[in-house]
């Protein structure tokens, strides 16, 4: 394939709204993936969580200490990696574990695919489960906070 076709290639993803395209051309294949710059925050907003919003007395600062004491009680188990968040082993199957289920160190807890790879994550703190903070087949970053134990 040649320069030029690259090029246009290239200029289609970045115009268009697609993030990724793969072109066969007998023996030649390309794929030109787009991804967010990085530095760039996303911004992702979890169903139910809580709206924190100023006083209307004027007061303009809002003490949210207490709200950070609650969420701190217990070991959060973060994501060691990027990708796509699965509490159990396959769509029919009951999750690895449920909130208020007691897990040892190097239990299972969900599986995290990355690139077509399933990656089992374990437990590295023995508790209860107090709280699974993503819901089943969603994206996760790495460092995200998945499970809470305490």
């Amino acid at each position: 394939m040649d320069l030029r076709k690259l090029k246009k290639l290239i200029d289609l993803v970045q115009e268009s709204g697609i993030s990724e395209l793969e072109v066969t051309e007998g023996e030649e294949r390309v794929r030109i993936a787009k991804s967010a710059p990085v530095g760039v925050p996303q911004n992702y907003v979890l169903p139910g969580a809580p709206t924190f919003l100023a006083p209307s007395g004027g007061g303009g600062a809002v003490n949210l200490e207490e709200d950070e004491e609650e969420k701190a009680e217990g070991h959060e188990v973060k994501s060691p990696m990027v990708g796509t968040f699965y509490r159990a082993p396959s769509p029919g199957a009951s999750p690895f574990v449920e909130v208020g289920q007691s897990v040892k160190e190097g239990d299972t807890l969900c599986i995290i695919e990355a690139m077509k790879l399933l990656n089992e994550i374990e437990a590295d703190a023995s508790g209860i489960v107090k709280a699974v903070l993503v819901e089943n087949g969603q994206p996760v970053e790495f460092g995200e906070p998945l499970f809470l134990i305490a």
